[in-house]
This record gives structure tokens, C-alpha cells and sequence, in this order.
């Protein structure tokens, strides 16, 4: 659930500030749909939402589309496509996700809603792929110090890797970091490596970062945040995101965490 909270309010935050621009406009779909929104958020802190909790919001969604039936705007379309997301990310309803998403291709088949929900298909159907067994996909960059960074230059040494999608401003991620440390100094000696894949925007701070938390494992950075080479090229929607790999780069697990990361390490050096 804290992974699709965080997925609508993404998301809220993003429309939010396009109804930014319509300050003056108190009247408007971003306008109105910013006040829906907040109303949303604010029930949602206050505990756990249910389709009967939110019956009133769920109501005003329908009151919108109503209201705004004769304007086929991107605005207009990011009032369907919040209320499917809610459904999906918070409800856990996908089936009524999926009509209202079908409605949205059909009631605003150009918008930038439906292009945004056309590249979410396209992540879903990439991170299909990463499934145990599956080989991942290599790449062939430089880490912070210029020299060469690849899955390729492990295999058929015996080594297990952890990818790691993280960065210093991410919570969770600095929270996970005490066990991915704990491990790496357990069995690095035995085969284990890392390669940190951060989606920092500032050089100096994770340098910094790094160094003081004792990080030697090498780390692709480049600066641009979510942006990152990587990560869209992976489609890593979320972080800490991580992917343990066999000696022929295979994936043997993903997102592990504590215990779980490092008896994963130690099962599979002991197979290698």
C-alpha cells in the first residue's frame, strides 16, 4: 500500500501543479480537480481508504466530468484518468481501473493522459521481463571514476551481483543502506560486488555521500534524476530498486531487503 500511496500522490503532485497555472481561474477543471485532490490526501493521512470512505470524492469525479462533458481538454482528461488511478493504485480495483481507462482512450484518445498511460504499459510490459531465471539486460557505461561499468564484466568469474537503483535523497533507500553494507562487508570477499545505479542530480553530494558511509562499490551517476539512462531504460518507476544476479547475469531475486538480501547473497555464492 505505501508503494501506491506514494504512486497517487506522484501523480497528484504532478497535476497539482499544472493547475498551478490556473491561480486566477478558481472555476477551471485543474482548479477543481486540485480541490478534489487535496480533499483525497487529507483522508488518506487520515487512515486507510476504502470505496465507502471516499463515496463523496468518488461522487465529485463524476460531477466534473459532468460539469465539464463539452470540453475534450488535456485538463478535463486528467480528472478520468485521476479517478482510474484511484481506483487502481489506492481501491485495489482494477477492474473498474481498466473500464475508466478504456473510457479515457476512447472520450480523449490524443491526450496527454492517454500517452502517459500508454507509457505505463510500455514500463509494465519492460518489468515483465525481469523475472527469475531471465537475463538481464546488460549495458555498457563509466562509473564516477571514468572507468568501465557492465553486468558482462562478472560473468564467469563466480561472482553474485546486486544492482542497485537508489540515491541519497531517497528514504527508504538510506534506511535499506545498514543491510546492503552489513552484506557487502559479510561476503564481498566470497564473490560479492554492487553496482549503484544513482538518480542523484548533484556529483558533489553523493561523492560526498558515498565516501562518508563507506560506499566502494562503483556507482553509475549522470546527473539527471529520474531521468536517468538507466533507470528509463530499465523502467524503474520507484527506488530503492534492486536486482540480484547469478554468476551468467541471471536474475535470482528482486527488492530484497534485510535478512532476506543478505540469505539470498549467502545461498547463492554457496551455489555458484
Amino acid at each position: 500500500m505505501i508503494k501506491k500511496l506514494f504512486t497517487l500522490i506522484a501523480a497528484a503532485t504532478l497535476l497539482c501543479s499544472t493547475a498551478n497555472s490556473f491561480a486566477a481561474e478558481t472555476n477551471s477543471p485543474a482548479s477543481d480537480l486540485k480541490d478534489l485532490v487535496g480533499r483525497i490526501r487529507t483522508k488518506m493521512r487520515e487512515g486507510k481508504p476504502t470505496e465507502q470512505s471516499l463515496a463523496p470524492e468518488l461522487k465529485d469525479f463524476d460531477s466534473l466530468l459532468a460539469k465539464y462533458k463539452n470540453e475534450k481538454t488535456d485538463d478535463v482528461a486528467n480528472i478520468l484518468y485521476m479517478k482510474a488511478s484511484l481506483y487502481g493504485e489506492v481501491l485495489d480495483n482494477e477492474k473498474k481501473q481498466q473500464e475508466l481507462f478504456a473510457q479515457l482512450q476512447k472520450d480523449f484518445p490524443n491526450s496527454t493522459a492517454v500517452k502517459r498511460l500508454k507509457q505505463q504499459e510500455e514500463v509494465a510490459k519492460l518489468q515483465a521481463q525481469f523475472k527469475p531465471g531471465a537475463t538481464f539486460p546488460d549495458f555498457n557505461k563509466k562509473d564516477l571514476d571514468g572507468k568501465p561499468l557492465s553486468i558482462a564484466a562478472y560473468k564467469g568469474k563466480g561472482k553474485v551481483v546486486l544492482l542497485d537503483f537508489w540515491a541519497t535523497w531517497c528514504g527508504p533507500c538510506v534506511a535499506e543502506l545498514p543491510n546492503v553494507l552489513e552484506t557487502y562487508k559479510k561476503h564481498h570477499g566470497d564473490g560479492f560486488e554492487i553496482i549503484g545505479i544513482s538518480l542523484d542530480q548533484e556529483r558533489e553530494k553523493l561523492t560526498s555521500f558515498i565516501k562518508q558511509k563507506g560506499m566502494t562499490w562503483p556507482q553509475f551517476f549522470d546527473g539527471k534524476g529520474w531521468e536517468n539512462e538507466l533507470a528509463k531504460k530499465y523502467g524503474i518507476q520507484s527506488i530503492p530498486a534492486t536486482f540480484l544476479l547469478d554468476g551468467e547475469g541471471k536474475i535470482i531475486a528482486k527488492d530484497l531487503r534485510g535478512e532476506a538480501l543478505e540469505n539470498a547473497v549467502a545461498s547463492a555464492l554457496k551455489s555458484k
